[in-house]
């Protein structure tokens, strides 16, 4: 099912979104997004972690406010979860004590649907999403795809306009992830469920490629939409197809995109602020996949693409590592694909110690955080602080989940490259033993 027409049935205008912090400074999530999902059409949003896409497709619920602009489904404003829009979550969330029949009867019971009424719909929605004589089953004794199965049996039971999907196949294995959305993309494509548009948001790249009529692109520090791709393929699409492909990398082109980075050789990069959400990616992973990158069949150069089909890495594995080599300066990426710099393929050739000192330089001459932290220690007397200076500082830009993220990758950095020693008994970092 293509778009059949322009008109839009659910549009969000300037939305933004600010989370208050403990003392007080706001911290803006969303920064005046625009969208809208037209008649017909199924919307997929890609965007590294922490871009605000699952706060945006709850505020288009009416799971929670936005701070400023306004959603409207079929051009009434939306305030609260609105009747006609269904939603999808990553996590299971079923009811432990109900049966699956319970479950699914649940979003009909809150709508005062009769007891009859609700178990007629229930079992034909359970029929319709292939969990037939599982109906009195409780989910401890479903699989992981069953259980997600029962969401999307409870949001279609209600006869949705708008599907809005959480990352619905992220918490499952491969195959069982493939099977289910090739049964939604199904039931969508010959028209046996109502649902007349489809928002995901997704951390899967061919996943967007293979189900969204368009993708869109999320930035980051605050969300925002960076850009919109087409996908001009008709269903079912084969992932090997050259067009296919072609779209792929241009997704990883866009999502790989380091601010000041813009894929030009010999661009300078913009600095990054002391409060730069930093890419989870240990230093172990690092150094791995330069080692990885070094070594045949790669030598130095891969497509991005290629590299995360060879070592089987998802996104949200291998982009915190590429946007971590870009970051240090060890790698380049442009156009979908990394090259080693000077500095990455002489850390792959070095020996442990050497290895230190160039990751060490690279922490200090990119990374104002860490430069912060040596800074402040090489000042005081005892050359000790505690690590609540510095995630207060964090605090001022980030939440308080994504400071400590943020501290703890850092931590593993400055402790590898011997820059400060930290005592997580005491929570202090020092220049003790250096």
């Amino acid at each position: 099912m293509a778009a059949t027409n322009s008109a839009a049935l659910l549009r969000a205008s300037d939305i933004c979104k600010t989370y208050q912090t403990p003392d007080h400074i706001g911290r803006l999530v969303l920064d005046h997004v625009n969208f809208a999902l037209r008649d017909g059409e199924i919307v997929a949003i890609l965007g590294k972690s922490g871009s605000g896409k699952s706060t945006f497709l709850r505020i288009l619920a009416g799971l929670i406010p936005s701070s400023e602009g306004v959603v409207e489904y079929r051009g009434q404003p939306v305030r609260d979860p609105a009747q006609g829009v269904a939603m999808v979550f990553q996590s299971f969330a079923l009811f432990p004590w109900l049966t699956v029949l319970g479950n699914v009867e649940l979003g009909l019971e809150a709508q005062g649907f009769s007891a009859a009424e609700r178990r007629k719909r229930a079992v034909d929605a359970i029929d319709l999403i292939g969990l037939d004589g599982f109906e009195n089953a409780y989910p401890k004794e479903l699989s992981g795809g069953m259980r997600q199965r029962v969401g999307f049996a409870r949001a279609l039971v209600v006869n949705p306009d708008i599907l809005l999907l959480d990352e619905p196949f992220s918490a499952l294995d491969v195959l069982t992830a493939e099977t289910l959305r090739n049964d939604l993309v199904d039931l969508w494509s010959e028209r046996r469920i109502p649902t007349k548009g489809i928002l995901l948001v997704s951390h899967h790249i061919e996943e967007a490629v293979e189900m969204a009529d368009r993708i869109l692109i999320f930035g980051s520090d605050p969300g925002r939409i960076n850009a919109e791709i087409t996908v001009p393929m008709p269903r079912p699409r084969d992932w090997d197809a050259p067009q296919f492909r072609q779209i792929v990398d241009q997704v990883y082109t866009l999502l790989t995109t380091v601010p000041g980075r813009d894929g030009r050789r010999g661009a300078k990069p913009e600095p990054i602020g002391l409060g730069y959400r930093l890419p989870d990616a240990p230093v172990q992973q690092l150094s791995g996949l330069v080692d990885r990158l070094a070594e045949a069949p790669f030598n130095g150069h891969a497509d991005l693409p290629h590299l995360a089909d060879e070592d089987g890495l998802a996104v949200d594995e291998l982009f915190p590592l590429i946007e971590a080599l870009q970051l240090l300066g060890l790698g380049h990426v442009s156009g979908g694909d990394i090259d080693l710099t000077a500095a990455g393929r002489h850390y792959a050739e070095a020996d442990m110690q050497e290895r230190k000192q160039i990751f060490a330089d690279a922490v200090m001459k990119h990374i104002p955080l860490a430069a912060h932290i040596r800074r402040v220690l090489d000042e005081r007397p005892g050359h000790r602080a505690p690590a609540s200076r510095f995630l207060r500082e964090l605090e001022d830009h980030l939440s308080e989940e994504e400071a400590e993220r943020v501290f703890d990758t850092l931590i593993n950095w400055g402790r590898h490259a011997e820059i400060f020693a930290y005592d997580i008994d005491d929570e202090v970092l020092s220049l003790e033993n250096f």
